[in-house]
């Protein structure tokens, strides 16, 4: 059991049901950016044609003339700007399908939710478009009038801006590049995928000594789910303690976070007394159309097997990959190999359990991790001998009583390798330990 004790670590963070819908899409980050830069353009433009009343009033008409000059260079380039952003826009849209394309087809259809919630990426486009409209607004500016005293605007700060967004605009795309290239690299997404994972390890509510778990008794009351079926990616855990808190009652989820949902079934069990009432559990869970890592500490790992089963396919043939997605589960795993699990515990400030909340068991997660790349890894002594070494290195760390499951994944492997390397000398190459596969 993961308990949550009163003086423990913070809880994870609700997920915010427009934030989510914001970064999984690409309409803001532009929307907002061509609206500020709008808003802009009308600032620049009154400070140009403050500066142009100033010097007709001054009678500095020499000065005038010699901006006008510049305006019609300026005129010029703004110009080309508008003109080649069109062309960057249609680069970087291009760049974009073509690695989402090569990562879905490669790895797995999963990560390519790492290139639609990319930030370097949303603010490239945003940027883009935005010196795009600007040059457009700063083109209606210019004033056709040749004599100094008839002049009513020159888009003189107004060119400076889109020079500057220009410059802007081509540092981003040279993050853009570098960034999109690092994310069609195998390796770095494997790592982001570790990261996001253990980001969600740190998140769990933290082990109190001293507390055990409790004896929920008899189930009084049941919750239905009520909206729309999707996939279970958000429990706010801090407003269901709260509810149970005043209600005096142990509510206990049902689903865990990445199982999908139906409405009508139920989603809470309440021990201890009636069901809180339907306004007061409002909005305290979050379903969408695919899985996050918010709270879901399989995801990572199913991410991960895909991959390495993607690499182990006949299409691909990419024993090396998988071994880098055997990696990271190895690492995932060490990392939990001595971590409470199966259920979390939240309590409230006075140290009562309030709310239990499933979690991934440990025998759960080490099947999930191996059990599908391990069927396919027979014919591919390379990933056998990794699978092996990271089996013995997990022995090491977990304590006895959860080898068995460890031991189990070995035994089978062993006994997979014997059916598909008749030779013995074949069988004792791929039954050796090597953390690098073949080196």
């Amino acid at each position: 059991m993961v308990t949550q004790s009163p003086r423990a670590g913070r809880r994870p963070r609700a997920l915010s049901p427009l934030g989510e819908h914001l970064r999984d899409t690409f309409w803001f980050a532009p929307t907002a950016a061509m609206v500020a830069v709008f808003l802009v353009w009308l600032g620049a433009q009154a400070l140009d044609t403050a500066v142009v009343e100033a010097l007709q009033e001054e009678g500095d008409y020499d000065t005038l003339d010699e901006l006008l000059r510049f305006a019609e260079d300026a005129k010029a380039v703004v110009n080309a700007v508008g003109s080649a952003m069109m062309t960057f826009i249609g680069v970087v849209f291009s760049i974009s399908l073509v690695a989402v394309q090569m990562a879905s087809g490669q790895f797995t259809p999963r990560v390519v939710r790492l290139f639609v919630r990319s930030r370097i990426t949303k603010a490239t486009f945003a940027v883009f478009l935005a010196t795009f409209v600007l040059s457009l607004l700063v083109l209606t500016s210019f004033d056709s009038a040749g004599d100094p005293r008839a002049v009513t605007s020159l888009p003189l700060v107004q060119s400076v801006l889109t020079l500057c967004m220009v410059a802007l605009s081509l540092l981003l795309f040279v993050l853009y590049v570098n960034a999109t290239l690092r994310l069609m690299r195998i390796s770095h997404v494997i790592a982001r995928i570790a990261t996001e994972s253990f980001r969600v390890v740190a998140s769990l509510p933290a082990p109190a000594g001293g507390h055990e778990a409790p004896d929920l008794g008899p189930v009084t009351a049941w919750v239905p789910y009520e909206g729309r079926a999707g996939v279970l990616r958000d429990v706010h855990i801090a407003r269901l303690v709260r509810v149970a808190r005043k209600r005096g009652v142990v509510l206990r989820l049902i689903p865990r976070i990445g199982d999908f949902v139906v409405p009508g079934t139920p989603v809470l069990a309440v021990h201890g007394g009636a069901a809180p009432p339907r306004t007061a559990l409002r909005r305290t869970v979050s379903v969408g159309v695919e899985r996050t890592y918010h709270q879901d500490l399989g995801f990572g790992l199913r991410q991960l097997a895909d991959i390495a089963l993607r690499a182990l396919s006949s299409a691909i043939n990419d024993p090396t990959t998988a071994v880098h997605a055997l990696d990271r589960i190895v690492q995932f795993l060490a990392a939990l190999s001595r971590y409470p699990l199966d259920a979390a515990l939240h309590r409230d400030r006075g140290g009562a359990v309030r709310l239990v909340q499933p979690v991934p068991g440990w025998t759960e997660l080490v099947d999930l991790g191996f059990t599908e790349v391990r069927n396919c890894a027979a014919d591919s002594p390379q990933v056998t001998r990794r699978m092996l070494a990271g089996l013995d290195d997990l022995l090491l760390l977990t304590p006895r009583e959860r080898q068995q499951p460890l031991l189990r994944h070995r035994e089978l492997l062993r006994q997979e390798i014997a059916h598909t390397a008749p030779s013995p000398a074949d069988r004792a190459f791929a039954l050796h330990p090597d953390r690098q596969g073949i080196g």
